[in-house]
This record gives structure tokens, C-alpha cells and sequence, in this order.
């Protein structure tokens, strides 16, 4: 994935997908905030109603997803994940959008997610109406045992 424009392709991902979740994941997210899901969770969250997985793909290989719910109407973006040599190539966008537009079609008002403190994807967020609502304190637990404040953000679903 070199610096020139690419197209990210979408597309519904499933349990057959997990693999390449897990890769993505493990590839993703730093060990240290112990923030990877095992695969077990990600398949025990896809066998529930409401849950949908977005897989992007870059030159025909897997760069990124996104794994949300529907609970009444609301939208919760569980997890989303893009290859670092995918960033900034705007498959973290096109998956964020992807679930807004998917939410949007199930009538949800609105989408909330939850980030660890000092996470890179809020500027992200921020920059697709995300707003900051809420914070737990000491949330999340590394893998060293530090604690990290978990953000909380929402955007209505115009």
C-alpha cells in the first residue's frame, strides 16, 4: 500500500471472516492496552441479533473493520480496527461511515462508541460529528495492569 490513491472496498463480513479480524486486530492494536477481542468474543457477538461486521479491503487484500450492534435505537460501534500501513488511507473513514449509514437504515438516532483515553481514532471521531459524552475513570486495564480512562462519544444520526 504505497503512498498513491487506493480504493477501499466494503463489503458484509461474517464468522467466516474472523481470521482475518483477528490478523487485523492482533496488527492493530497495541498489546499493551490488552485491547484486541479474542475471537471467541467476536464470534459470540456475531451470533447475537443486531450485530453486523464490515470487512474493508485495499488492493484486494483485508486493511481494516468495523463490528456494531442495534439495541433499540441506538447504534453501539464495538470495534473498529485498520492495518497500520492502511492508516490514513481512509479505510478507518469509509468503515466508521459505512456503520452510520448502515445504522441509519435501521432507523437508529443515534451512534455511541467508547475509546481509551489517548487513542489516535478520536480525532477521527471527532471529525465525523462524534462528540465527547462521558468518561469512566481507570476503565480499561493493560496488560501491565495500568488503568486507562475510557471515553465515551455520540453522534445523532441526521
Amino acid at each position: 500500500m504505497s503512498g498513491t490513491l487506493h480504493l477501499v472496498e466494503l463489503r458484509e463480513g461474517g464468522a467466516q471472516d474472523l481470521a482475518s479480524v483477528n490478523t487485523i486486530m492482533l496488527d492493530a492494536f497495541d498489546a499493551k492496552y490488552g485491547e484486541a477481542w479474542t475471537s471467541a468474543q467476536c464470534l459470540g457477538m456475531l451470533s447475537l441479533p443486531g450485530v453486523w461486521l464490515v470487512i474493508a479491503s485495499v488492493d484486494g487484500q483485508d486493511a481494516g473493520f468495523a463490528l456494531a450492534r442495534v439495541v433499540a435505537d441506538e447504534t453501539e460501534l464495538l470495534l473498529l480496527a485498520t492495518r497500520p500501513a492502511a492508516r490514513r488511507r481512509g479505510v478507518a473513514g469509509a468503515l466508521l461511515r459505512a456503520v452510520i449509514d448502515e445504522a441509519r437504515g435501521r432507523g437508529v438516532v443515534r451512534v455511541h462508541l467508547e475509546v481509551r483515553s489517548g487513542n489516535d481514532a478520536v480525532r477521527l471521531y471527532r471529525r465525523e460529528g462524534f462528540e465527547k459524552v462521558g468518561e469512566r475513570r481507570e476503565y480499561y486495564r493493560g496488560r501491565s495492569g495500568q488503568l486507562f480512562d475510557a471515553h465515551t462519544y455520540a453522534r445523532n444520526i441526521d
